[in-house]
């Protein structure tokens, strides 16, 4: 890792290694300006694979429960959290500090050996299950995959997502949303690459039915274009980006020529860093939109890779 999580969230996973949704600790600076918000409680929490799922070429969804899943308490829209992946063994998850979200705690994590010290990566809830009668509460967690396991061009995060089997324990730290527009908004513009879909899903998901709108989505394939529950009056664009376009460009395009809805509304804009911080330059300068109705964050940024272990990455070396 290149610094403390505390606050920053700038620049993320990439095709040069993961392009996960939600990694890098440095992911959602820009998003200090959306008034965050935190969850209850932020202590260590301990999941279990339930099973994964192929999507898409560029889509993996993981399920994860039991353990201690209970104390995770949902709270919609675009919560995230900080995932940390056993790719050194469960040892290492059984020495996380407490606090490994904040500064000093983070600092003890950093003490913890290469090789044993478990990856950190930011992700998305994709959706939340309650328990039932049937079966224990569930949690699903999509993960864009670049590259290949079995060749070993893909990242960390991307590698566990491909090969994670039922029962690999994992921890994770909830560190609430950064959607949160005034209350009573039921006007949206989201705007997001492939990074930011699960996201996006998450707050349509939790609008409430009669919200109006536009969401522009921006995927690498059109296999990748997995749909989601969204009210009837968002629109939802879909943009299929070619292989040799900058993630985002498209998007941002989508978004310049984009019809908005009637003010008030409320603008969230995420994924490669250069679509939300012109994303946003547009809707404040040439559209008017306050700054405060903005919502927006860097996910990641082309060229820069999120640090892996040099452990991970002599393993890499050893498959390829």
């Amino acid at each position: 890792m290149t610094g403390p999580p505390p606050v920053s969230r700038l620049t993320d996973d990439r095709p040069t290694d993961d392009t996960d949704p939600d990694t890098d600790p440095r992911r959602r600076i820009m998003a200090l300006a959306s008034r965050l918000v935190k969850p209850e409680t932020q202590g260590l929490v301990h999941l279990t694979v339930l099973r994964r799922e192929r999507l898409s070429p560029h889509w993996m969804r993981v399920t994860f429960g039991g353990a201690e899943i209970d104390a995770f308490r949902p709270m919609g829209y675009d919560q995230w959290f900080r995932l940390f992946l056993p790719l050194g063994g469960d040892e290492g998850l059984d020495r996380l500090p407490a606090k490994a979200n904040k500064l000093f705690g983070y600092l003890r994590y950093l003490r913890i050996p290469d090789g044993v010290r478990p990856v950190m990566r930011n992700y998305t809830v994709r959706a939340f299950r309650s328990a039932t009668d049937d079966r224990g509460a569930e949690l699903d967690v999509d993960f864009v995959l670049h590259g290949s396991a079995e060749d070993g061009t893909a990242g960390p995060a991307s590698r566990w997502a491909e090969t994670c089997e039922a029962g690999e324990s994992v921890v994770v730290i909830d560190e609430g949303l950064a959607f949160n527009p005034e209350r009573g908004t039921d006007r949206v513009v989201l705007v997001a690459d492939e990074t930011g879909l699960p996201a996006i899903a998450g707050v349509c998901a939790s609008l409430p039915d009669d919200a109006t709108g536009l969401a522009v989505v921006e995927v690498p394939s059109a296999e990748d274009a997995l749909e989601f529950a969204h009210p009837e009056g968002v629109r939802v664009q879909w943009i299929v980006r070619d292989h040799d376009v900058k993630p985002g460009a498209p998007a941002l395009h989508a978004l310049r020529e984009a019809s908005l809805p009637d003010a008030p509304f409320h603008a969230y804009i995420v994924g490669e860093q250069e679509l939300p911080t012109e994303g946003r330059r547009h809707l404040v300068n040439e559209r008017g939109v306050p700054k405060e109705s903005v919502s927006f964050c860097g996910y990641w940024r082309v060229g820069t890779a999120s640090p892996t272990p040099k452990s991970q990455l002599a393993g890499a070396e050893a498959r390829a």
